[in-house]
């Protein structure tokens, strides 16, 4: 049942989106003592648990369980309605959020238009996130596209699927349409799969792709489509389809804000700009999520929701921390990222790496693709006493969503990398992989002390 929606048009704050951000934020304006009032053009939950996370994690797992194509996308159906029913407009009125289901647009700093009233605001955080990018390729919007905002309506399981873009959606769809017998082809311009990741946990996804039958396609970007469709590639290949996915990112939202008519200034992409404090260029307006250009992630977002709206009504500014959200993509293997890159390491800094085919856990799960890779640092005045501190973490494992926290929390809170070797672990457990990763950097083999081991060495295992 409705409950009745107050009539009162000046608030402490105003968000306007009703993503994670602005989930987030929302929920934090109320638990701060504000007067709150949520904005959305859309049903709350937003991407992430209409068209992002929840169906896609959900379609995963059910492609991993081997249940038939319509048993899978039912699921889908169904943990989206359950998850939508836990942030509705009537449940964050109960918690006393004032919801309006309108589009928003700013008059001037403090004074939004909403639905034919104008709404007075003390404190603003914008959270309108983002939406799939879509290249300009010749006959591609003329043959027709899916995204991620279409992908999960489909009646009946694609024939043959032409993914365009090897990241992080590109590659757990893959996967998972592969593994519903979907006959799979993922096209990537980049020299590599997740070409922002670790190269060689790039290369263990490519492989276990292409053992588990899709056709992946590097140095490959679209040049044309043609009715068929038939996709042309610019390496001079092509690839027939019954259905393209488009996914090669995001883009800031379509919706016109009028953010210029409040001095909001954005960048050149379009995104609105912010500084640390998520603050933007007009007093009192804040941004937060995928419409700020940063972490597009849903937990980064909440976050970046409820550091927002404590800046703009707190008194002591919290600096968002980009270096410490982890990222997972939902492969099997995961992959999961925290900080720096090996790749990135500066110099002085010191690697260990863990194979997955040393961790007895692997081994019992049969499951020995992946490692643990730690980039730790000199902290200050201190240099190397207790092993530093770690900078990044890249773990490619069964678990590895789950194995990241502990690299983060690391680095959260600045912890001494010898506390994560020193800290005992479960046997045998996938956890223990981040333990003997780091105790690589205090071992002692054949008589020397060694700060680096290579992936051939073997770490000693626990007494059973």
């Amino acid at each position: 049942m409705n409950r009745p929606q107050r009539v009162v048009d000046e608030y402490d704050l105003v968000v306007i989106g009703a993503g994670a951000a602005g989930l987030g934020a929302a929920r934090a304006g109320v638990g701060m003592g504000a007067r709150t009032l949520l904005v959305s053009d859309g049903q709350p939950g937003g991407d992430c648990t209409f068209t992002g996370c929840v169906p896609s994690r959900t379609l995963v797992e059910a492609a991993r369980a081997g249940v038939p194509y319509a048993v899978a996308a039912q699921r889908v159906r169904d943990v989206i309605a359950a998850i939508a029913a836990t942030e509705d407009a009537d449940v964050l009125r109960a918690e006393g959020i004032d919801v309006i289901l309108e589009r928003a647009r700013f008059r001037s700093r403090d004074r939004i238009d909403v639905g034919g009233r104008t709404i007075t605001a003390r404190r603003v955080v914008i959270a309108t996130g983002s939406s799939p990018a879509v290249p300009r390729i010749p006959g591609l919007r003329e043959t027709g596209f899916l995204t991620n905002e279409t992908i999960f309506d489909l009646p009946e399981l694609p024939r043959a699927l032409a993914i365009v873009g090897g990241g992080a959606i590109g590659c757990e769809l893959a996967q998972a349409f592969s593994r519903l017998c979907s006959q799979v082809t993922l096209i990537e311009r980049a020299d590599r799969l997740l070409p922002d990741q670790d190269p060689l946990a790039s290369a263990i996804i490519a492989e276990v792709l292409t053992r588990e039958g899709v056709d992946v396609r590097v140095s490959a970007g679209l040049k044309t489509v043609l009715p068929g469709p038939h996709l042309e590639l610019d390496d001079g290949t092509t690839v027939t389809a019954t259905h393209i996915l488009v996914a090669i990112g995001r883009r800031p939202p379509a919706a016109d804000l009028a953010v210029g008519a409040a001095g909001v200034e954005t960048d050149p992409r379009g995104y609105v700009r912010t500084d640390k404090h998520l603050a933007t260029t007009a007093r009192g307006i804040y941004a937060a999520g995928d419409v700020t250009g940063r972490t597009q992630l849903t937990h980064a977002a909440y976050q970046m929701g409820r550091i927002a709206v404590g800046n703009a009504l707190g008194r002591w500014p919290a600096t968002y921390r980009e270096d410490v959200i982890p990222q997972v993509v939902f492969t099997d293997p995961e992959v999961a990222q925290v900080g720096i890159l090996a790749t990135e390491a500066p110099a002085g800094a010191r690697i260990a790496e863990l194979p997955m085919i040393g961790l007895d856990r692997a081994l019992t799960a049969r499951a020995t693709d992946g490692f643990v890779k730690l980039v730790a640092g000199r902290r200050r005045l201190l240099g190397n006493l207790g092993g530093g501190r770690i900078l990044g973490a890249t773990i490619v494992a069964e678990r590895a969503g789950e194995l990241i926290h502990e690299p983060t929390l690391a680095m959260a809170t600045g912890m001494f990398t010898g506390r994560l070797a020193a800290t005992s672990h479960a046997y045998p457990t996938w956890s223990m992989a981040v333990q003997l990763a780091a105790a690589q950097f205090f071992m002692t083999i054949d008589g020397r002390t060694t700060r680096t081991v290579s992936a051939g060495v073997r770490p000693p295992r626990p007494g059973r």
